[in-house]
């Protein structure tokens, strides 16, 4: 069912906001204790109310679970926890009829050790699939080919004695790296994701977009430097921090097929593609990658995925992106499925105001954006027992690092013991901080965190500046961060007070707030701006 292709000046995913939905913890329809599709399609209504225009959908495909969806067995086939294709069908419908794009998660980089593929490919080094998965001999000694590093900890390599070779897996040992330099493999992947461009998806959100190709030399990695930059989406107690990552990923060879995998979209119409990139040069990846209108349609980095929170790193994030990104388009986040979640993250879990500045925030930045459920709630990071834990990443670097568990737990729609999210037992802990603050809490309040989030999502859709215009930082010093947004119909000024005490800020420009209805506490003075903590203003300038 090839869709016309529509010429459109301003494509729906430039600048929009995109609803992250991590199945497994979204709701539960059966009372296994697991989220499914039927869960989703459930909620739609609710997440159409919010005001965004997408949702994604992280990997509900058959898996063994070992990674939870993200090392996928048959990319065809609904997982049975989450149900079955007829109820992913069912979800499709439902969200085209609310007006939701929806985008899903693919994992092409690496499958499961599960998967036909691999399975076949280990049996010899004659069969027909023996050169689709990163095969190389052992050292003289009987070593790892190289120094490369799992992302999940140790070396990047696994002895198969079926093959009397290692193989290539850059997360776990379960989850073996396909071979991008076969165009066999490049070719099944690139069907794949047709077969679900055929089913009338609207896009594609790409795992570890900068994995897919490695050095066929296998050069051994150089050491980070002392002091060096880390810009990799890992702890410094992860010993793949230490390594400069030139040969195992981001390789020169995925410019081409990146180009294959837009080629195959535009075939479908108004689709999109976001890509994650992790990346010791990331800012500069995400422009390669999103540019020239070839290659991603946008891409979004760690930059805001990390500890670091003030007015100085947000300015110099800004400075760069736009210095770097070209005719490119970047794609924000300030939380997912794979790190702690903002509000705990950046010091202050506790305040309803300092959530709502930070969606402001996010929300006034150029490009698109990515809101992870539960953000409008303004949920903390959970915290899971260690006798609780699940996820693989967490058990070797514990209690250092404590996985992603704490991100991941169910949903709070309500306050009871499921949360509304199960009437079993869910499959994590849910927080007690988190019934608190659960939809129900929040629905009916005009002050909640989550009627802010609807104010603002439906607020900023009628703001052309802010869906899809320029930005222009503005240097100014201190906890204040301000920039013009500016379009051909449209001139906005953002200034948005980061700390904790009332800031006040020059008015140069002639303009009229039009933020009022946000609730943001904002007083103007003969042009002096005067903001309380954790505030932001919006002008629309005259000039």
């Amino acid at each position: 069912m090839n869709r016309k292709v529509v010429s459109v000046r301003n494509p729906w995913w430039k600048g929009a906001s995109i609803y992250q939905i991590y199945p497994r913890s979204f709701c539960d329809s059966n009372a296994d204790g697991i989220g499914d599709l039927n869960g989703i399609h459930a909620k739609l209504s609710y997440i159409a109310d919010l005001g965004v225009e997408a949702i994604w959908i992280s990997p509900f495909f058959k898996s063994p679970m070992m990674d939870f969806g993200y090392d996928i067995s048959d990319y065809r086939k609904v997982d049975p926890v989450f149900g079955n294709l007829a109820d992913f069908k069912r979800l499709l419908k439902e969200a085209h009829r609310l007006g939701l794009k929806v985008i899903i998660d693919q994992v092409l980089s690496h499958t499961s050790d599960q998967h036909a593929w691999f399975e076949e490919s280990r049996s010899s080094k004659s069969n027909a699939r023996s050169d689709w998965y990163v095969w190389a001999d052992s050292k003289p000694d009987g070593s790892a080919p190289n120094n490369w590093l799992s992302l999940f900890g140790g070396q990047a390599w696994t002895w198969d004695s079926r093959r009397q070779q290692y193989y290539l897996h850059n997360f776990l040992n379960s989850q073996p790296d396909l071979n991008y330099h076969n165009p066999e493999v490049r070719q099944a992947q690139l069907d794949n994701v047709k077969f679900w461009l055929e089913l009338g998806i609207d896009g594609f959100r790409f795992d570890v977009v900068n994995f897919y190709y490695h050095d066929q030399k296998l050069t051994d990695n150089p050491a980070r430097k002392v002091n060096e930059l880390k810009a990799l989406s890992v702890s410094s107690d992860n010993p793949y921090s230490r390594q400069r990552h030139e040969h195992d990923i981001t390789q020169l060879e995925n410019l081409p097929f990146l180009e294959e995998l837009r080629g195959l979209l535009n075939a479908y119409g108004d689709t999109t593609s976001i890509g994650e990139i992790s990346d010791d040069s990331p800012l500069q990846t995400m422009a390669t990658y999103t540019s020239g209108g070839d290659k991603l349609h946008m891409a979004y980095t760690f930059d805001l995925l990390t500890p670091e929170f003030s007015a100085d790193y947000i300015r110099n994030i800004i400075r760069n992106t736009e210095a770097s990104i070209g005719d490119g388009w970047p794609c924000w986040a300030a939380s997912n499925h794979d790190v702690i979640r903002h509000n705990s993250r950046w010091g202050n879990e506790q305040c309803a105001s300092f959530a709502k500045m930070t969606l402001a925030l996010l929300m006034s930045m150029r490009g698109s954006v990515c809101i992870y459920q539960g953000d409008e709630l303004g949920l903390p990071q959970a915290n899971v027992p260690y006798e609780s834990l699940k996820d693989p990443y967490g058990f070797p670097f514990w209690p250092e690092y404590q996985g992603r568990d704490g991100c991941r737990t169910p949903m709070p729609w309500d306050g009871s013991a499921g949360a509304g999210f199960s009437d079993g037992t869910p499959w994590l802990p849910i927080s007690d901080e988190h019934r608190i603050l659960s939809v129900e809490a929040q629905i009916a309040g005009t002050d909640s965190v989550l009627a802010f989030s609807r104010r603002l999502l439906e607020w900023r859709k009628s703001q052309p500046a802010l869906v899809y215009g320029d930005l222009s930082l503005n240097e100014n010093d201190g906890d204040v961060v301000s920039w013009i947004r500016s379009c051909e119909r449209q001139k906005i000024l953002v200034v948005i007070n980061t700390g904790a005490i009332e800031q006040d800020y020059e008015l140069l420009h002639s303009g009229d707030i039009i933020s009022q209805n946000l609730g943001f506490t904002v007083h103007l003075e003969r042009g002096n701006i005067k903001l309380a903590a954790f505030q932001a203003v919006y002008i629309e300038l005259n000039d």
